[in-house]
């Protein structure tokens, strides 16, 4: 008999002990399930061009069927770093799918495609299968919002790798844009506007400091936040990444964005440059909105220096558009009536290529006026 507990090698009185991949650990069933239970949540995510079907060696997908004419491709990857470790901390594994995808299809919106399908990759020391299929669903749900097929992924099983409970995230995501649609910045001049779209939360950027800031402060994180008695504060942390796609497709498409930038690592400071041209220097006015609640509790709690704030975390923006003053009117109203929060954050100027960030006195709770200038 063969033994399938995991336990033990079997013994045999006839010959040599028999191992077996369960005894090492992989459990060739549990990965099994986990196809067939994510199966339907893949189907779900069918759009043209991709009949969203799992279990095959690779995916396929048709640009022509998809209503392209002479396309691009671009492709983006990504994770959702330490802040999957908040969402194993206290079983919040349904939404850091979403953010999974946001990072790659907001990576591609900024060039001008059109994310079209996504694969991911899950990796754990031992796969529990009721956690990778809530992870997954929160990925399906991810790129239903953003229009996009789950074609494909790998789930793998590796144990010794991970600490029990584990795991970890990578998302790809395939685009494509016309090829006379392309932003690449060089249409971005002196006098141009600054739009930023607010984001939803911390996004997925910044973790390691907010954990460290748990940790050493004692936080809470089943208690209803200091700054929002409405929301538990593991809740506000974990809130998922905004999806910028829908909204912004059909703006993009119009031709009246010069360039835009997603605000992840490196913040505001060191994002927008790299959407800039030589000679263009960004003014970010951070007197131009309000800072979010969640973002001053975070300064608060660990007397963050503005200038900090403004290259470690997105301060409230996570996407920022490049825009001629004659289009700014009405690519806010059409982005305000597709769901966003636009605010007018800045300029560009004639000047080496980089941003600076600055505020008056209070702001970001600064003593004194302020200003943090990066180079591109």
């Amino acid at each position: 008999m063969t033994d399938k507990t995991g336990d033990a090698p079997n013994p045999s009185a006839s010959g040599p002990t028999s191992y077996s991949y369960a005894q090492a650990g992989v459990s060739i069933a549990a990965g099994n399930a986990l196809v067939k239970a994510i199966g339907p949540l893949a189907r779900a995510t069918a759009r043209p061009g991709a009949n969203a079907e799992l279990g095959g060696f690779g995916g396929f997908f048709d640009l022509k069927a998809a209503g392209f004419r002479d396309p691009l491709l671009v492709a983006a990857n990504d994770g959702v770093g330490t802040k999957v470790k908040l969402a194993i901390d206290h079983d919040r594994h349904d939404a850091i799918g979403i953010d999974l995808v946001a990072m790659c299809v907001n990576d591609l919106i900024v060039q001008g495609a059109e994310p079209l399908f996504f694969l991911d990759y899950f990796a754990t020391g031992k796969l529990d299968t009721g956690v990778a299929e809530r992870v997954v669903a929160g990925i399906a749900e991810g790129c239903k919002i953003a229009g996009c097929a789950l074609i494909g992924g790998e789930t793998a099983e590796m144990p010794g790798m991970y600490a029990p409970g584990d795991y970890d995230l990578a998302g790809f995501c395939v685009g494509a844009v016309e090829r006379d649609e392309v932003l690449t910045g060089d249409r971005v001049k002196p006098g141009d506007v600054l739009l930023g779209l607010a984001s939803s939360g911390v996004h997925s950027n910044g973790y390691s400091l907010v954990r460290r800031l748990a940790a050493d402060k004692g936080w809470k994180m089943n208690r209803p936040a200091l700054f929002d008695q409405e929301i538990l504060l593991i809740d506000a942390l974990i809130a998922p990444t905004r999806i910028y796609v829908a909204s912004l497709l059909p703006v993009v498409k119009s031709g009246r964005i010069a360039a835009m930038a997603h605000i992840t690592g490196g913040g505001l400071l060191e994002n927008i440059p790299r959407v800039l041209p030589d000679g263009a220097h960004a003014l970010v006015d951070a007197d131009a909105w309000t800072q979010t609640r969640l973002m001053a509790f975070l300064q608060a709690q660990g007397n963050i220096e503005p200038e900090e704030m403004a290259r470690t975390f997105n301060c409230g923006i996570g996407m920022v558009l490049v825009v001629d003053e004659a289009d700014v009117a009405s690519v806010t109203a059409d982005l305000e009536a597709a769901g966003e929060t636009v605010h007018r954050i800045g300029r560009i100027e004639a000047g080496d290529k980089g941003c600076t960030v600055s505020g008056s006195v209070e702001t970001w709770s600064a003593k004194t006026a302020w200003s943090a200038t990066h180079a591109g």
